[in-house]
């Protein structure tokens, strides 16, 4: 409470009402495969058009180099097409797969390497240029203390020259700077001191220019040193840079400038292009690879580095369908339980029998299984492609997310940008498949081709339906998120009137949105929170118990009517 020690009027604010609940997004994907370029640890990265995923990831991958690798580029493509907004990307790269890097005498005294992994170093250009960030002239001379004009820019450790108007240059490097005062390690010889306003004695920093040139991207970092204590340390300045990792094997010297040190050339530009890039076979990629390692927050890879992303609610794999890979990302989604999986199933996996004998591995509410395979436009190979379905159903999703809401099956839903289906499916092989959990998707004549499917692959006819289970995470999630501000408040019968009302407001929302049954709040949902949910030992230790029922809506996958004969006498 307050202290009020003097006279006076006071005004206070204080929260009577429910806090706001707002929903969580439930239409952000997260994708996960082979790449040109791209980051392969760490966090994923966002994208949000095509060209940003270009501009990151590189370019479309060739089936020849890797086969039914290659389909990441397509299927973050099809995403976009079909409706989504935003997805988070994380690259896999074989294991024997090599950054560039530079070779010859430059190598001796920088290390210039591709930021990642991949082929498409070879191609990263690099120029060195001599350049020099602060001059100025000499007033007074102590020693080997000069008291110069201006010494903003000197630092110490730089190497300087100094020109004495004859183009005889004097190397030296600076042990501090004062004020105005630097100090050289070695007395400079001859008259020195010039103060005419226009100096033809010059003191200067010695740095050099490193430009990093690939396809359209430049980029440039002036005046940079090879002096660790100066700001412009090429480590620290080139440590910004999205295309190489730059580090100095080399300290400065006294007796050359950095640009010497580094090219072996005294003037002039030297230039050079990184070499030894490798993209690495897909004989050794392994289910180990896209499964990813824990290394710990921000070092993970793979699956394990979406651990560290609490805004993905739609995980794809696109193109591979190895078991090991596909019950990883399930049992990742399960362990979450903030997100879900949709799976591809193997192309060559056609036949009824197949298909079943691949939907038999699952059995989570929080996973779904698409077929068959579905054709679209190769801008690289300039003709039409078979690609999974994964991407493209992501975008259905998130589109159908953002149209109709969460509760609303992403089902019945054309896919744009399909121009054709691997194998046509009729409706007797269908009535196989779909009772067991296998979504197909079919081309309807004056239609299009359409999602016809809206089934987890649970056994539990409670979560059969992928919108039940997805807006129970979507509920979830945001009972989840909008109630933080509720730990460590006194848990007495305010509070827990405080979190009824801050529930109840989200759900009738929910509720008047369409996504739960009945005709009235207290139909759709009930509350219970407070003495007939927590026991004293429960109060005693910190729980505050909510219980909440929900009524979900059931998507109508079978619409029936009922036809007869009405005759006269009726």
């Amino acid at each position: 409470m307050a202290d009020y020690l003097s006279p006076g009027v006071y005004v206070e604010e204080f929260d009577s009402g429910a806090q706001p609940l707002e929903g969580v997004s439930t239409s952000t994907a997260g994708f996960i495969g082979l790449a040109q370029r791209g980051p392969t640890c760490g966090l994923p990265l966002l994208v949000t058009s095509p060209a940003d995923f270009h501009r990151t990831f590189g370019s479309y991958l060739s089936e020849s180099a890797f086969g039914s690798y290659r389909f990441l580029s397509y299927a973050v493509e099809q995403f976009f097409t079909n409706g989504g907004s935003r997805c988070y990307v994380m690259r896999v790269a074989p294991s024997d797969a090599k950054p560039a890097s530079n070779e010859g005498r430059v190598s001796e005294a920088l290390s210039i390497a591709a930021k990642n992994p991949g082929q498409w170093g070879n191609l990263v250009n690099v120029t060195l240029s001599p350049a020099s960030k602060a001059k100025t002239q000499i007033y007074e001379v102590t020693d080997k203390r000069y008291r110069v004009k201006n010494a903003t820019g000197f630092y110490a450790g730089d190497v300087v020259s100094f020109n004495d108007g004859s183009g005889e240059l004097q190397w030296n490097r600076i042990v501090s700077v004062q004020d105005n005062v630097i100090e050289l390690a070695e007395a400079l010889e001859g008259d020195v001191v010039d103060t005419a306003l226009l100096p033809s004695k010059v003191l200067a920093t010695s740095e050099f220019t490193l430009q990093v040139v690939f396809a359209d991207e430049l980029e440039v970092f002036e005046k940079v040193s090879l002096n660790p204590e100066a700001p412009t340390y090429v480590d620290k300045v080139a440590g910004r840079s999205n295309l190489v990792d730059v580090r100095a094997l080399t300290a400065t010297t006294d007796s050359e400038a950095p640009f010497a040190t580094v090219t072996g050339e005294t003037e002039g530009r030297v230039s050079f292009v990184l070499s030894g890039g490798s993209d690495g076979s897909v004989e050794n990629l392994a289910a180990s690879d896209f499964i990813g390692e824990d290394r710990g927050p921000g070092r993970r890879t793979g699956i394990q580095a979406f651990i560290d992303n609490d805004v993905v609610s739609i995980m794809a794999i696109p193109g591979v369908t190895d078991a090991n890979v596909q019950l990883s990302l399930v049992a990742h989604c399960e362990n979450l339980g903030s997100r879900f999986a949709i799976l591809d199933i193997p192309r060559e996996k056609t036949k009824v029998a197949d298909v079943l004998t691949h939907r038999d591995l699952f059995d989570s509410s929080y996973a779904a299984l698409y077929n068959p395979w579905l054709s679209v436009f190769d801008p690289l190979d300039k003709r039409n492609i078979f690609v999974p379905p994964s991407g493209t159903m992501a975008g259905i999703y998130s589109r159908s997310d953002t149209t109709r809401g969460v509760q609303k099956a992403p089902a019945n839903e054309v896919l744009r940008g399909v121009v054709g289906l691997d194998v046509q499916y009729n409706k007797g092989e269908q009535d196989i498949l779909n009772p067991a959990g296998v979504n197909l998707i079919r081309s309807f004549t004056g239609q299009g081709i359409r999602v016809w499917g809206a089934r987890t692959v649970s056994s539990n006819g409670l979560w059969k339906y992928i919108n039940v289970r997805r807006l129970f995470i979507f509920l979830e999630e945001s009972i989840k998120t909008g109630t933080n501000w509720v730990v460590f408040e006194p848990n007495n019968d305010q509070l827990w009137a405080r979190v009824q009302r801050t529930i109840d407001a989200f759900l009738t929302r929910v509720w008047r949105a369409g996504a739960l049954m009945g005709n009235s709040p207290s139909e759709a949902f009930y509350i219970d929170i407070g003495r007939t949910t927590m026991t004293q030992d429960d109060i005693d230790n910190g729980r505050l118990i909510c219980v909440i029922g929900v009524a979900p809506v059931k998507p109508a996958e079978f619409v029936i009517f009922r036809i007869t004969q009405k005759t006269g006498t009726e």
